[in-house]
Parts: structure tokens; sequence; C-alpha cells
């Protein structure tokens, strides 16, 4: 059995980061839909991600997106941050909303526009050295839609020649996290497809290049926890990106389409010891809130996280271990189920009132009148949203 105290320390513990973009407003490719109280700038972002930390007690960092939270002062955004009781987290790149990239960005067949996409990249790492955030967030959305278009192994090329710039310009503390992406926007051939792609691209640059794993990335039926595993047993799993998909990159609040699956994903976190914040994965979240009220779904997001890492620690390792050894199948799917079916609730409860905090988040910022306030603050001015 579990030891119940171990497990409370180890929920206690739990750190997952917020992102910033995640308090815009966002939508779909048809329509974006704008709501009172949404954050103007960076620095409402902040507020917003330590409101969530306030009531979470977990997420005390978040992730920027540039040029999206683009300041002039990024140490001063970092002191900031450090006033509200966050720190900045990772440091994400945006080389996919520039006409310049309609064919690709650091595997563009034009040089040019392949500099201006590589000197973006270093232009991420001089601002991590001004926020102190370990991470380099890389996600790319080159690819091409025609067979024929341009030249794979061309481009294969042209991705690693900037890759290995960029992991060249890295401090001795901070690291690479290489997302990928089966399609979209690029439908053909994209070039970072696939979680081998880009940890083949890791292995080539080196120990600080590490894989990111987006769960809304994947084609249907993908077994997400055994790339988990894989990773973890290379030492090549740096961060995920939780969200969750019906269909292909929805972007719902982390746990709401799957929960079994996010069960899954985080007893091989478990199970490979990796859930400590010192072993070096960042738990990040990376949604989109188009019709919900944002800091409650992200809120919400965070409570699903926790409950699936209570369900995965509570699993009998010991009785698995017994019914796998003895090629007892149903038993041993009987344990993981046996976790998975128990009501955690009351236990994350205790583990939030045992940190001062109250043991319901989300009815305690509603409570709060946080809400009410951002929405008579924040008028006038340009609300946050995909592109700013």
């Amino acid at each position: 059995m579990a030891d119940l105290a171990a497990v409370k320390r180890a929920l206690a513990a739990q750190r997952i980061e917020t992102p910033s973009w995640a308090f815009g407003n966002s939508g779909t490719r048809f329509k974006v839909f704008a709501q009172a109280g949404v954050p103007r700038n960076p620095e409402e972002k902040i507020a917003d991600a330590a409101a969530v930390h306030r009531f979470t007690g977990v997420a005390p960092s978040v992730a920027l997106h540039i040029p999206w939270d683009k300041v002039d002062d990024y140490a001063a955004l970092a002191g900031y941050a450090r006033e509200l009781g966050v720190r900045l987290g990772a440091i994400n790149t945006n080389v996919f909303q520039d006409d310049d990239y309609k064919l690709g960005s650091v595997t563009n067949p034009d040089p040019g526009i392949r500099r201006k996409a590589t000197d973006h990249l270093l232009e991420a790492v001089d601002i991590m050295d001004a926020t102190g955030s370990r991470d380099l967030k890389l996600w790319f959305s080159d690819g091409i839609n025609y067979p024929g278009q341009d030249d794979l192994r061309n481009r294969q090329d042209r991705l690693a020649t900037a890759l290995r710039e960029a992991y060249d310009r890295l401090g001795d503390d901070q690291r690479i996290l290489l997302e990928y992406k089966l399609f979209e926007p690029a439908f053909y051939a994209t070039d970072v497809p696939d979680w081998g792609t880009s940890y083949a691209h890791c292995v080539e640059l080196g120990a600080k290049a590490t894989v990111c794993i987006d769960t809304g990335h994947h084609a249907p039926g993908t077994n997400i926890e055994f790339i988990v595993a894989f990773l973890l047993r290379q030492g090549r799993l740096g961060a995920f990106d939780f969200n969750s998909r019906f269909y292909a990159d929805d972007d719902l609040m982390a746990g709401a389409a799957d929960p079994f699956q996010l069960f899954r994903i985080m007893y091989e976190i478990v199970r490979g010891d990796a859930l400590d914040p010192a072993y070096g994965i960042n738990f990040m979240l990376d949604q989109c809130h188009n019709i919900e009220a944002k800091i409650p779904a992200i809120i919400r997001s965070v409570m699903n996280i926790q409950e699936a890492t209570a369900k995965a620690l509570l699993v009998d390792r010991d009785a698995l271990a017994e019914a796998q050894n003895e090629g007892d199948v149903l038993a041993a799917n009987a344990v993981l189920m046996d976790a998975y079916n128990t009501d955690v609730r009351p236990l994350l409860g205790e583990v939030r009132a045992d940190a001062g905090l109250d043991p319901d988040p989300v009815a305690a910022y509603r409570r709060s009148g946080y809400q009410e306030q951002i929405v008579r603050d924040r008028v006038g001015g340009e609300q946050a949203g995909w592109g700013a």
C-alpha cells in the first residue's frame, strides 16, 4: 500500500507552470472571443498567474511567449513577478506568425528568412539571461503542404543548423525544450512531427536538449504514456504541455477529455521517480480558453493534474509488480483501476488545508472578488490575445 504521508508530501511539492497566453483572448480559426477583464499587458498576465498560484499553491511560475510578452526591461518584469509571489518560467519563441514564415522559419529555403528566425531564437536566450529562466521552448510550424514543394532532407539540415546555433548560445544552466506536432499548419510533412524526430535532434545536440510532449499533438490512439516511459529511460523528457483534445490540437483544459490518459501519463512519471521538481521536468499548461472564464479554467486544469497525480501516487506498486511478474493480466489491471477509481478530492483538500489554502480553490476564487476587480479595473487599452 502507498505511504499516505509520503503521498501528501509529494503532492505538496508538486509544481505546475501556467502559460501567460492562456489568460488572453483566444478562439478558433473563425472567431476570437473577447472577455471582460482580460489582461492588456504582460504585467496583468503575471498578476492573473499569481492569482492561480495563490489559490492552488502549486503554480509558482509563468511561461512567457515572445513577442506576445515583449517588454523593454525583462529583469524588471522578473522582479515584478517575484513581488507577486511567482517567477518567470520557460521562454517560448514565435516563428510562425510573420508573413515571412509562410514557407517556414528556420527551414525556409530563403537564407535571409532563416537568419531572421534564428536571430529570434538567440534573442530568446538573451531574455532568459535577463529573467533567470532555465528553459528555451521551441516549437516550429515549419513544414510543407505538397509533395515536391521543398526538399525534405534539406529542411532537416537547415533545422539542425539553427538548433545548433541556439544550443551553443545556451548558458550552463539553460536548456532547449524541443516540441513536436503531428500536423497543422503544414499538412503534407511537418519538419518536427513526432517525438522520435525531436529526440533524434536532441541527441545530436547534446545533454542540454530535451523533448517537450504536448498532449494534444499526436495521432488518435497514440500511447503517450509509452513515449513518457521511453524518454524517461533515455533521460530526455524535459517538459509537458498539458491540455486535452477530442479530435486534434483542441487545447482544452487538461484532464477534461480523457482523465484516464492523464492518470496513465502521471503514473509513468511516478514510476520513473520523476515527479519531484528536482528531477527537472517542467509540467506546463498550454491551453486556450475560448468560451470559459480563463482563471477558473486554469485553476481547474491545475486541480485535474493534481487529481491524476494523486491517483498515480496511490497505485500499490508492490501489488502491481507481483501481478505483473506472475503474468496475472486481470490482477495487474485491477491494481491500476483501483487507484484510478479512488476519490482523491478529500486527500487533496487535506493537502491544501495543511498549506493554509482553501480545500476548494475554484470556490475560493469565486468568493475572492478578484474576477469582479479585474473587470472593473481593466477598462480601456487593448486586450491581449493571439498575436498580442
